[in-house]
């Protein structure tokens, strides 16, 4: 069965954008964005709310810039599917199809297909699918800045959720990546 990975980029105290709407701390250098391409590859899935979508878009044509970082991510990207639940959109572009099921009966069929990791990403869409219990692992890259608000990469929970350390690399920039389990209570 697959994995559901929740992967962003966040400030230090929590955020992944600023008061104003902003993701701008979160620019990768050479080194950094290297690490996302590879780290890419591990996915064939995007589960997207709609804003998430409309940000991502940019990686439908980026293909076409100057650098080959750039390029390499555009083209992984671009092969991956995309799943987008939305309210408002009508149509999405690429390799990408709007969902048709709520999110618990979405992420079910997907776990069951076969294939690499999926990834869900959209503040919103993960909230609701880490009450569902339906996140399995958590991918944080954490940029040495205070944002000191904004949007919250995690909602508020009503009961704690255990975690166990699996992966950790350091950055030259600072940033660190660090990727958690679930720790099922079965498993405890």
């Amino acid at each position: 069965m697959r994995d559901i990975v929740y992967s962003f980029q966040v400030s230090l105290d929590g955020y992944i954008e600023d008061a104003s709407g902003s993701i701008a701390f979160a620019s990768p250098d050479a080194e950094l964005h290297q690490y996302f391409n590879d780290y890419e590859k591990a996915f064939d899935t995007h589960v997207y709310g709609r804003r998430l979508y409309e940000m991502m878009h940019y990686w439908e044509t980026a293909d076409q810039e100057d650098e080959p970082i750039i390029i390499e991510y555009a083209k992984t990207w671009q092969a991956l599917e995309k799943v987008v639940f939305s309210q408002t959109l009508t149509a999405v572009e690429g390799n990408a199809r709007l969902a048709t099921r709520p999110l618990a009966e979405e992420l079910a069929a997907l776990k069951q297909a076969p294939g690499k990791q999926i990834a869900i990403g959209g503040a919103t869409l993960t909230a609701e699918a880490i009450r569902l219990d339906l996140v399995d692992c958590y991918h944080v890259v954490i940029y040495p800045v205070l944002l000191g608000g904004g949007k919250r990469m995690f909602p508020l929970f009503e009961q704690s959720l255990s975690l166990q350390l699996v992966d950790q690399q350091t950055f030259a920039s600072g940033c660190i990546a660090l990727t958690y389990e679930r720790m099922r209570t079965d498993s405890l």
